[in-house]
């Protein structure tokens, strides 16, 4: 149909059934206006800019995927969020997960630890243990690897954010413990501490000091450890604190560009390290907008690298994408819902084409995850891999007029959203005015309201709600206070049993590294092999670079 043509008939629909077909449901989960009808005059390309904006599967921008074949040439990389109780507890965890087929694990650490506390720490108390597996010293790390064949496993992550330079120390020393070499096993470290001030909440030095801590990071893998994965860019938990599909986008760049900026600083190449750069992004349940989201997060990715940085090398361009599905999502009432949510939000980031999966459990709302849970979660991503068909084509969304719209429509959204935060001096000038904490208190603010007000629609909470109470006892509960005093107790005898004297030297050599400006990495992994504390680690740190306070 010629293009005049096209456009009359679709004039006419739209003349005879928009009225009709406009309600309340007519905004994506971010708030974009979605139509009742897409053609191909809502993606108005030709060849030539189809190429320069979609590209090929495996060809810049990337738009459809970093890989020719995407899952032709091999699935993504099966996760779960794998923290336990205790050491033993997550290693018996990650060994169950290992062999019902998963590829890779993530070490999920307890509050205190993300946040530099030991267990015997007096604000570490009823927190030991509860959200993950607490790492106080190497004999914890050592005692959760132990028996796992790290040279087999394809993948180990860490939600180490705020003491990212320890959890490289700890790895690597808890690795050679048990007769592996950093080379022999590949780390995706979280290691992205700006938006814990926004998001989550644990951090502990002044931002622009913990910034370098975390790009010390960097530039020991890039010098070091080359195959290691440095640095996640972390929108999910932007979007897991109630932002949209944009602000989730857009932080997470801004975000990246300071450490980016802060590691060339460095006289590092972004040729060095930008190819093991992660996005760390949310699975939501609103389809179509996620599955456009991935294709726009790494069309944006290229072109910065290409457009801003310069960078001519196609692997730094070609954005790895990690995601999770979203945990803000499942629901206490009718847990057993969330398997439902889950799957969608898996069969979302597996059509937008990414490369490492993690599927929450359905339980999540009301405990660490149970053995059934993680299992379903784990058979959830095995099933789409391998029953419905979805891996046997690159980007089989590609070419719908929705999708394609979306993606444009969301790349323009956040391009925006990046241009006011660069207004606003940066993404680190902008956290430390409280700016961008104040819009996604907004955002949040809009999306509960449109809860409460029933504007959008959580089956089971406030719609097709029962009166029936949710069946909280049916699963269990968490770590109990003996997980706690245990813990302690292990830590007490490691303190009894290691070189007391050796301990004050290392740590002080940690603090005047940190004073020097020096990477902090060697003189914290010589500490660790000490047997030196994580919070001890973060007080000799902190007695130069001081303490964040909250806002």
């Amino acid at each position: 149909m010629p293009h005049d043509r096209l456009a009359a008939a679709v004039a006419r629909w739209r003349d005879d059934h928009c009225d009709r077909l406009t309600g309340p449901d007519d905004r994506t989960a971010s708030g974009l206006p979605v139509a009742p009808l897409y053609t191909p005059l809502d993606v108005a390309d030709g060849p030539d800019e189809h190429l320069t904006q979609r590209g090929l599967p495996g060809e810049y921008p990337f738009t459809r995927g970093i890989r020719p074949g995407m899952y032709r040439e091999g699935l993504w990389v099966m996760g779960q969020y794998s923290g336990r109780a205790s050491p033993t507890e997550t290693n018996l965890r990650i060994r169950s997960l290992l062999a019902g087929g998963q590829q890779g694990f993530s070490i999920a650490l307890d509050l205190p630890t993300q946040n530099g506390l030991d267990s015997d720490h007096p604000l570490a108390a009823g927190e030991v243990g509860k959200v993950g597996v607490p790492i106080d010293t190497l004999r914890d790390m050592e005692d959760l690897l132990d028996g796992i064949p790290l040279d087999q496993v394809s993948q180990i992550r860490t939600t180490a954010n705020a003491i990212g330079p320890i959890a490289v120390a700890l790895l690597v020393a808890g690795a050679e413990a048990h007769g592996y070499r950093p080379s022999d096993f590949k780390v995706m470290l979280q290691n992205d501490v700006l938006k814990e001030y926004l998001a989550r909440g644990t951090y502990i030095f002044p931002p622009r000091r913990a910034l370098e801590f975390t790009v010390d990071v960097i530039e020991y893998c890039a010098r070091e450890l080359p195959h290691w994965e440095p640095i996640e860019f972390c929108g999910y938990h932007i979007r897991d604190a109630g932002g949209s599909a944009v602000h989730e986008l857009a932080i997470a760049f801004a975000n990246g560009i300071e450490y980016l900026d802060a590691a060339l600083r460095r006289g590092l190449r972004l040729e060095d390290f930008a190819h093991n750069v992660y996005l760390f992004l949310a699975a939501h349940i609103d389809l179509l907008e996620e599955v456009a989201k991935f294709r726009t997060a790494r069309r944006m990715w290229a072109r910065l690298m290409r457009d801003r940085y310069r960078v001519t090398d196609e692997r730094a361009c070609a954005a790895n994408i990690f995601v999770y599905t979203l945990g803000s999502l499942q629901t206490a009432q009718e847990p057993l819902n969330n398997i439902v949510r889950i799957a969608y939000q898996a069969l979302a980031a597996a059509l937008g084409g990414v490369q490492t999966l993690a599927t929450s459990s359905y339980d999540e709302a009301l405990r660490l995850p149970g053995e059934q849970a993680v299992r379903v979660a784990l058979r959830t991503q095995q099933i789409l891999a391998h029953e419905t068909g979805v891996t046997r084509t690159a980007d089989p969304l590609g070419g719908s007029y929705a999708v394609e719209a979306m993606t444009d429509r969301l790349e323009a959204a956040v391009a925006a959203e990046m241009d006011r935060i660069r207004d606003k001096g940066g993404a680190l000038a902008a956290l430390e005015s409280g700016w961008l904490r104040d819009q996604l208190d907004d955002e949040a603010y809009r999306q509960q309201m449109e809860i409460e007000e029933r504007r959008r629609t959580v089956v089971g909470v406030n719609r097709f709600a029962t009166d029936q109470a949710p069946a909280f006892g049916e699963f269990g509960a968490g770590p109990d206070g003996d997980t706690e005093a245990e813990q302690r107790e292990r830590l007490a005898k490691v303190k009894r049993d290691r070189s007391a004297g050796a301990v004050a030297d290392s740590l002080a050599e940690v603090a005047a590294a940190a004073r020097r400006g020096d990477n902090t990495i060697p003189s914290i992994l010589a500490a660790v092999r000490e047997y030196a504390t994580v919070g001890e680690i973060c007080a000799a740190l902190a007695s130069v670079w001081g303490r964040a306070t909250t806002r």
